[in-house]
């Protein structure tokens, strides 16, 4: 009798995988209140990996940290009034506090545009104070209806950055330089997503954005999802909240500004992009526990040199897990250890140590080799670079593979709704074509240029516009 499989199958139901996993790589459970998660310290582990590799990222740019509070007066949002028809249907609104009705609703942050545009206001006298360069690390609450773990949540965690700059070139140069050297390359260097950089059309851009900058990365279902985030803002919130300078002529000028983010819904994609049908496959450069060293049998000399060679890996400068717990079987724990996706396990027992050797595991290409338990260390480092080259590999090749050249309407939503990628003339398509694509479930991720770079200008000659069906 065949075994029953610990995960739905990819090919059978993709979301249903796609849950399973969640679930059975402990990363997050549904929490109490509906569209709400709890991340699990094996999820959150990914999080902080993400957290400190973008974080370095973005001080690199002279950006600081901050952070502003999870309550905003609701008067704030209607200031800008794109901004505050694009977020109405997903707002929490706190309308009592103390028991006691509150004299102004305070909304649940959904994004902090305009309570930083306040205190910029105050913050920026003149030319001296820009640009003003602020991030902050806090989660947001905008109201889900269709629910899906790391995905779609009504409550998730982020970073949000907000520049302020005294021309318009300054603005648009900081938010191209954060879309290519924070997010492109986190994503490609650690993550190993083989991503799109694109421009937003008008219909999909931020609210109350003025050019919407991101990077479209491709689903093991042909599915696309939006990893990251840069806008234009141009003078829109400084206009309506007068974030005013003196510049060096003696003016008042309006500031020009910028906002970008990334959310843990990085890590949905993580799976989706990289899962099959064993479990998770973590990016060694992402990975938190990039090896992890089992005793076979509850020996005393293997549980000693088992805790041995975790030391000396860890010395080596690797991220290593001792999983002594022979009290649960050896099958258990090799598959839970697949299900997470840790890229290399080192197991050991009696015969091992007889040899002198260790049976090494690798979860991203697959297949297992004794190895010399004295060469570990200097072996692992290279064998991590490997894997992560080919995770990076496979995803482009999918997306390639799976990206179809179109000429009309029709063939780009034929290409979406069979699991993959089209890419289309935009003076083909343009804004009505647009539209009719969303009948079909169908949108334009973004607009690129005929060599695949970003386009100044929506309408600038010999745009592409990538189409798919997303998440």
């Amino acid at each position: 009798m065949a075994k029953t499989p610990v995960l739905t199958p990819r090919a059978d139901d993709f979301p249903r995988w796609y849950q399973d996993l969640i679930g059975k790589a402990e990363l997050a459970d549904n929490g109490p209140v509906r569209g709400t998660m709890v991340i699990r310290p094996y999820g959150y582990g990914l999080w902080e990996r993400m957290q400190a590799e973008m974080d370095a990222r973005i001080k690199e740019t002279g950006t600081q940290n901050a952070y502003f509070p999870l309550l905003i007066p609701e008067s704030y949002l209607t200031r800008e009034a794109d901004h505050v028809e694009g977020f109405a249907p997903e707002l929490a609104v706190v309308t009592h506090g103390g028991g006691h009705r509150l004299e102004e609703p305070a909304v649940v942050r959904p994004t902090s545009e305009t309570i930083v545009n306040d205190y910029f206001s105050k913050w920026i006298q003149s030319y001296r104070d820009l640009p003003l360069l602020i991030n902050q690390w806090a989660n947001v609450v905008r109201w889900e209806l269709r629910p899906r773990l790391f995905l779609r949540t009504s409550e998730f965690l982020w970073q949000e950055g907000h520049t302020a700059h005294a021309t318009y070139e300054e603005a648009r140069d900081f938010a191209a330089h954060v879309h290519r050297r924070v997010y492109e390359d986190f994503l490609r260097t650690v993550l190993a997503l083989d991503v799109v950089p694109g421009r937003k059309t008008a219909k999909e851009r931020f609210a109350g954005a003025v050019n919407t900058l991101t990077l479209e990365g491709m689903m093991g279902d042909g599915k696309a999802v939006q990893m990251a985030t840069s806008h234009e803002l141009g003078q829109n919130f400084a206009r309506a909240f007068r974030t005013r300078y003196l510049s060096r002529e003696g003016r008042q000028e309006l500031v020009w500004q910028t906002s970008w983010g990334s959310t843990t819904r990085m890590i949905g994609a993580l799976v989706m992009a990289h899962g099959d049908d064993d479990g998770l496959r973590v990016p060694p450069r992402l990975a938190h526990i990039q090896v992890v060293v089992l005793a076979i049998k509850d020996d005393a000399s293997v549980l000693a040199r088992v805790r041995e060679v975790g030391d000396r890996l860890r010395a080596a400068g690797l991220r290593v897990r001792v999983d002594d717990h022979t009290d649960v079987p050896f099958g258990r724990r090799a598959v839970d250890w697949e299900l997470k996706g840790v890229p290399v396990r080192v197991e050991i027992g009696p015969r091992d140590l007889e040899n002198g050797t260790a049976m090494l595991v690798r979860r991203i290409p697959g297949g297992k080799e004794p190895v010399a338990l004295d060469q570990l260390a200097s072996v692992l480092p290279g064998i991590l670079d490997e894997d992560q080259a080919l995770l990076l590999a496979q995803s482009r090749e999918r997306r390639e593979s799976r990206t179809a050249e179109v000429s009309t309407i029709g063939e780009a939503v034929e290409a979406a709704s069979a699991g993959g990628w089209a890419r289309i003339p935009w003076a083909v398509l343009g804004e009505e074509g647009e539209s009719k694509l969303a009948e079909h479930a169908v949108t334009v991720r973004c607009l690129v240029a005929e060599d695949g770079s970003v386009p100044e200008a929506d309408d600038a000659p010999g745009n592409v516009a990538v189409v798919a069906r997303a998440y």
